[in-house]
């Protein structure tokens, strides 16, 4: 994959020369770069922001609160997950920034359900159905409300950046629907 960066960068620099636009390259490099630091800078701050409000939620217990209101449903979908599993709540919080849109900040959350998952699973080589299923409703993402995509837009000078929330919303209910009924008929199909 290097060497294909390497050849797109040296063709475009090779064909700037030669059409007269090395300085439009040029310009176009450094304000690129200049984007990703200040993305980079905006999500490490929306990231920073939830993960503390997490471990504030956390650290006053209202974390088992929440994570009691959404255990049927955790549950329900997780059958072989013991309910009073760890991994329930790590599950849960998850799938909660997820649902805020915070994708960045659910990471760590992922992490730490799928390790939680990973106690639970005696063959340690393979995947679980249940660390599967995390898997692909963890990349779906149902979102609400896209936070960050909102953040970025709003940022960048949108004139309407909500306009956003509706099609996320349609769009990643689709997804996880498709999502989960492709890995059930694999299940099926694999028996």
């Amino acid at each position: 994959m290097n060497i294909i960066w390497v050849i797109l960068i040296a063709v475009s620099i090779v064909a700037a020369f030669w059409t007269g636009g090395l300085e439009a390259v040029t310009r176009a490099m450094f304000d690129g770069a200049k984007a990703a630091v200040e993305i980079s800078l905006f999500l490490l701050g929306i990231v920073s922001l939830w993960l503390g409000i997490t471990k504030i939620i956390e650290d006053s217990g209202l974390i088992y609160r929440i994570s009691h209101t959404f255990r049927p449903l955790i549950t329900r979908l997780f059958r072989t997950v013991p309910p009073d599993h760890p991994a329930i709540t790590s599950i849960t919080l998850n799938m909660l920034a997820n649902f805020f849109g915070l994708g960045n900040a659910a990471t760590p959350l992922g992490i730490k359900a799928m390790q939680d998952l990973q106690t639970l699973n005696e063959d340690k080589d393979s995947l679980t159905f249940e660390m599967m299923l995390f898997i692909v409703l963890n990349t779906a993402s149902v979102q609400l409300i896209p936070f960050t995509v909102v953040g970025i837009l709003s940022d960048f000078g949108s004139a309407n950046p909500s306009v956003i929330v509706f099609p996320t919303i349609i769009c990643t209910v689709i997804s996880a629907i498709i999502a989960v009924c492709v890995l059930l008929i694999f299940r099926i199909l694999m028996k």
